[in-house]
């Protein structure tokens, strides 16, 4: 069959894909003696692919498609791929965020040199950005769920990178059972789905999900929520999250918290819009409560962390939480045939995703620059920075006032959008529903002023006021390529947050395809408006307004003759003769308000140990204050489990004996009772 030219054009840009991830990795091994050729051929070969996928995805999002089977590679139905919006959509994602950390990591991973194989992590990055990159292409089940655990094993060994540390050891143990657990579920649900349509291709499925029954329809459902949720990181499969992140190195981080959890998002949209049909409404009434749980709880964990990287691995599950509203209400939308509305609510969770996409990457880099620095991911630590790292410094804050939600940033109009799919809810008259759509409101609204907390004390804490250690008073700007990419994806986040209507189109059209109808919006470049004036904003005029107060403010202060000149003087001591950063605001203090408010949630430890001089007790000689939160998810859900499967291991453990007369008692009376069964 003849390919049209746009048929041959994603191939083409398909197979520049993954020859540049196949060059990076061959490149990476080959020069695997001479570490600094090997650094540079297995990331330059990443960014090579990663442009070719943007490419690839902006065709597909234009309308492009692709159809390619090979038959003999693969057993069964061979390697299917192809491509619809929502697939080109999320090869986009991935390549945004792969751009930036592949060029990045030329000059961040240069510190690996000596350390660490940089062979085996070129390797590992690259078969990581090609699994993704594939799982989003996969059209049969056996296609995806290798590409599926490609993907997954290659995160797990770059995550293993410093695995001479003790702390990463327990992550990427952690990673790698809580990942195949995911997998399990997949592959039962798939291998369900699969046997009651009777075919194993997954463009199929939406039309063959008629012929199952109800609790049929139910359980798979389930199943892939849960393989596909433990790969988002929500709550409570999130425990992995905080544990891997910080562990990886910061350019693998910025991947797996910018885009591999949003392949767990692409499969819910999945189920939620294609595979499994309109499905009933209280599946989209879990989504959006175990999004609105994901959402504040992520927000507040991440409020109390010390650890910068910690930090922003649960702000991600945060973010997670405040995409799954999106799908979550389009797929409550849907179940109430109000499809305008469901495609609303998709459009404001796919363009997060996409924000997300930009500006988490960009704070792990920015991070990542910092820790390079200082040598530590303590932000105790830290402080002064924004005299040392001026330009880190200021890609860092654009990061935090976009995940903040504040204009003119990427993050305002994708929560602004939310805001009203959400607040459209009134036109549902199911009283219980409503409930539930008044509850999410109330959480993001929660979510939306405790991230802004969040990110106050992220960069307050590591930038601002006196360095609180020596590491900190000796940091210097990173390598010019590091806040190079770093400064694109600030830029990005502006262009995103000041003109979001090209995006806005192109993420209709997808709303479009798996809904059937177009989001109630309009937009342009002047403004937004909601579901016919209900509201209106303008990202475009905000932007102009903040830069002309900016700028007018020096010629007002001018006008009415101030005197704008600088002038040198100390800081106010507050009385005292001498200001150290032991007079400092610390993290700890900023939290110890929310700690106290949300006891019941992080349930504290405290310590405090007085040293009193020997002399007099007038006197003190040392003070030693610990307050530190617990997961109330480890020691209540998971610290149960992991102690009932010890102890059923431990008396397990009989049947093991060594004996090889036993062990061959035991594969006889397995095959009888096979055959029995058979029989």
């Amino acid at each position: 069959m003849m390919m049209t030219s746009s048929e041959t054009l994603a191939l083409n840009l398909l197979l520049l894909a993954l020859g540049g991830f196949g060059a990076g990795a061959a490149g990476a091994l080959l020069a695997a003696r001479r570490p600094r050729v090997s650094r540079w051929a297995g990331h330059a070969g990443a960014l090579i692919g990663a442009v070719a996928a943007f490419a690839l995805g902006a065709v597909g999002l234009a309308g492009g498609t692709l159809d390619v089977t090979i038959p003999t590679l693969f057993p069964v139905d061979g390697l299917s791929l192809g491509m619809d919006r929502l697939s080109a959509f999320f090869v986009l994602v991935i390549a945004v965020a792969a751009i930036p950390s592949s060029i990045y990591a030329i000059a961040y991973t240069r510190d690996y040199e000596g350390r660490s194989s940089l062979a085996g992590m070129g390797l590992g990055f690259n078969v990581f950005l090609a699994g993704m990159v594939l799982a989003a292409l996969a059209r049969n089940v056996l296609t995806f769920l290798f590409m599926w655990e490609a993907m997954s094993l290659a995160s797990y060994f770059l995550v293993m990178t410093e695995a001479e540390h003790r702390e990463t050891q327990y992550a990427g143990w952690l990673y790698v059972v809580t990942t195949h657990a995911g997998f399990a579920c997949l592959l039962i649900g798939f291998l369900l789905m699969a046997h009651e349509t009777g075919t194993t291709n997954l463009s199929e499925w939406g039309a063959a999900s008629a012929l199952l029954s109800g609790p049929m329809r139910d359980a798979i459902f389930v199943l892939l929520a849960l393989g596909f949720g433990a790969k988002a990181g929500v709550v409570p499969l999130h425990i992995w999250l905080p544990k891997a992140h910080p562990a990886a190195p910061s350019h693998v981080s910025a991947l797996m918290s910018g885009v591999m959890i949003k392949l767990g998002v692409y499969g819910l949209v999945r189920i939620g819009f294609d595979w499994l049909g309109v499905g009933v409404s209280w599946w989209g009434g879990a989504v959006l409560v175990v999004a609105a749980m994901s959402a504040v709880l992520g927000v507040l964990y991440a409020l109390v962390e010390q650890d910068l990287k910690c930090l922003l691995a649960y702000s991600s599950v945060e973010n997670i939480g405040i995409i799954l509203l999106g799908v979550g209400a389009g797929m409550l939308f849907r179940s109430y045939h109000l499809d305008a509305l469901a495609s609303l609510a998709l459009v404001a969770g796919l363009y997060h995703a996409l924000n997300h996409a930009v500006f988490k990457p960009l704070l792990f880099m920015g991070a990542g620059a910092v820790v390079h620095a200082t040598g530590t991911r303590n932000m105790e630590e830290m402080g002064g920075l924004i005299k040392r790292m001026p330009q880190t410094a200021a890609c860092f804050l654009v990061g935090s006032v976009a995940i903040a939600a504040l204009p003119p940033f990427n993050g305002f109009i994708s929560e602004w959008l939310m805001f009203q799919s959400l607040l459209l809810s009134f036109q549902i008259s199911a009283t219980g529903t409503n409930l539930l759509f008044a509850l999410s409101i109330a959480a993001l609204a929660l979510t939306s002023g405790l991230a802004a907390a969040c990110f106050v004390k992220a960069f307050g804490i590591a930038f601002l006021a006196l360095p609180r250690s020596q590491q900190a008073e000796q940091a210097r700007e990173v390598p010019w390529m590091m806040r190079g990419t770093m400064a694109i994806s600030a830029m990005a986040c502006l262009l995103l947050g000041v003109a979001p209507v090209g995006a806005l189109r192109l993420l209709n059209a997808t709303a479009a395809d798996l809904t059937g109808t177009y989001a109630d919006v309009r937009f342009n470049w002047n403004g937004i408006v909601a579901n016919d004036a209900f509201a209106t904003v303008s990202p475009l005029w905000i932007a102009v307004a903040l830069v002309s107060l900016l700028a007018l403010v020096p010629i007002v202060l001018r006008i009415i003759g101030a005197n704008v000149g600088r002038r040198a003087y100390e800081t106010w001591g507050c009385g005292r003769a001498l200001q150290t950063a032991r007079f400092e605001y610390t993290g700890t203090a900023f939290a110890n308000p929310f700690k106290r408010v949300f006891g019941l949630l992080y349930r504290p430890v405290k310590e405090l140990d007085i040293q009193f001089h020997p002399e007099s007790r007038m006197f003190v000689e040392t003070i030693a204050y610990r307050n530190e939160t617990r997961s109330i998810f480890e020691e209540a859900f998971y610290g149960p489990i992991s102690r009932l499967v010890q102890r059923g291991a431990q008396r397990a453990r009989i049947v093991q004996s060594g004996n090889v007369h036993l062990y061959l008692l035991y594969i006889f009376v397995a095959l009888i009772a096979l055959l029995a069964l058979a029989g």
